[in-house]
């Protein structure tokens, strides 16, 4: 099989951008979602808390997507299997071990448990990497490794059994939803959220759509004056039951904060599910609008953030955990504390953007922490700018230079 060079996809940095902000929303109004419940603008707390949960499954389905994209058409051979894992190892495992470490130390520093036996806290550090938990956010590193493990076996049984890439969506809910109700009636295994069985669909359908990517892309790269009527219907019907299902969404869990009367956890749980799937192709939409239509200064910022939404998703809680000390300096009404509250988001969003930038810039071994250092922020970038247009140089003086 010949190795097929895949077109680079610009427009997944906008999806990771939009994505990145779903995720600091969502983090930055869970404490007013108990502090705030006898406030009037309590509605627009839970609006916002509940509606941008998007972020961390889409990324998940991002994951899968531009893995499957890049990977699926490739012979698959050891070098290939080797190269992989090396990667994953030196750019997502090894920040995901240290910055647990860090968080690990910081929790203790909070809660007075450095002095306690060395023992112990090795313990205790060797449980929290192996669960995901040294900080409630890294969960989301966490069962991508378990997802890097699963790869290769799931490429060669993709590549192997087409009826499987086929079904992959349906296979993909049948395997979360089958260790779901597991779980809830004979496993009950307290921390499921840390599992990468709990978000197989995604993982599936972000398989899906890479390997059967020529439709999709098709109906992406049309404008809606171009698109054909069944695209216009299909667009039309996921952007408008994404929208339902995620008002539902909402609603279903405002009544439950402000009632104290829940449904089955399994109903919050297919909504989420419902709704997040949606999302991760509404994301995808919009990113490909958004590469048509927004003025090229928003594509610009939109681009950075995408780039460094990884690392951004790493050290964002530092940032948001300090901020929160300043609510005991502040006499705040309804107004002011819904200012207090969007300010952490901008905070967490603009701080952290700020500093990882300015680490990879200036720290080449940055990666060892915040994982890989984007291209356009890498030296590498500038050496091939630079043999481009020493290149070009060239060419040019071969041009103009007389022949002796």
């Amino acid at each position: 099989m010949n190795q097929i060079k895949k077109e680079r996809l610009t427009q997944l940095d906008f999806f990771r951008a939009i994505a990145i902000i779903g995720v600091l929303h969502v983090h930055s109004t869970s404490v007013a979602t108990t502090e705030a419940m006898n406030t009037s603008i309590y509605y627009l707390f839970n609006f916002l808390n509940i509606f941008f949960k998007y972020g961390t499954p889409s990324f998940i389905f991002l994951s899968s997507f531009v893995l499957f994209y890049n990977y699926y058409d490739r012979p698959l051979t050891g070098k290939l299997i080797g190269s992989f894992y090396k990667k994953r190892m030196l750019y997502i495992l090894l920040p995901y071990v240290l910055i647990s470490a860090l968080y690990f130390w910081y929790k203790l520093a909070q809660r007075g448990q450095l002095d306690d036996p060395p023992l112990q806290l090795l313990g205790d550090y060797w449980y929290a990497i192996t669960h995901g938990s040294a900080y409630t956010h890294l969960y989301f590193v966490f069962i991508s490794v378990q997802f890097y493990l699963l790869f290769p076996i799931m490429l060669a049984l993709l590549k192997s059994q087409r009826w499987v890439a086929r079904w992959a969506i349906p296979i993909g809910l049948a395997l979360q939803w089958g260790f779901v109700i597991w779980n809830k009636y004979d496993l009950h295994y307290a921390t499921k959220g840390s599992l990468a069985i709990s978000y197989f669909s995604y993982y599936m359908m972000g398989a899906f759509v890479a390997i059967y990517f020529k439709p999709f892309r098709a109906w992406l790269m049309s404008k809606w004056t171009d698109m054909s009527e069944r695209q216009r219907v299909s667009t039309i019907l996921l952007w408008g039951t994404w929208l339902v299902t995620g008002l539902i969404y909402v609603q279903i869990w405002y009544s439950a904060r402000m009632t104290n009367e829940w449904l089955d956890s399994l109903v919050y749980e297919l909504m989420w599910n419902v709704y997040t799937m949606l999302s991760s192709l509404v994301l995808l939409h919009s990113a490909f609008i958004l590469n048509r239509i927004a003025p090229k200064w928003v594509l610009a910022i939109m681009r950075r953030l995408g780039e460094l939404s990884f690392a951004i998703y790493l050290v964002h809680p530092f940032v948001l955990a300090y901020y929160r000390e300043t609510r005991e300096f502040l006499t705040l009404g309804t107004l002011g504390y819904f200012i207090w509250i969007y300010g952490g988001m901008l905070c967490a969003l603009i701080i952290s953007a700020v500093f990882v930038q300015m680490v990879f810039r200036r720290v080449s071994f940055s990666w060892v922490l915040l994982g890989s250092i984007p291209a356009s922020l890498s030296g590498r970038h500038k050496n091939k700018k630079q043999a481009k247009s020493n290149s070009r140089t060239t060419k040019t003086d071969a041009v103009k230079r007389p022949i002796p």
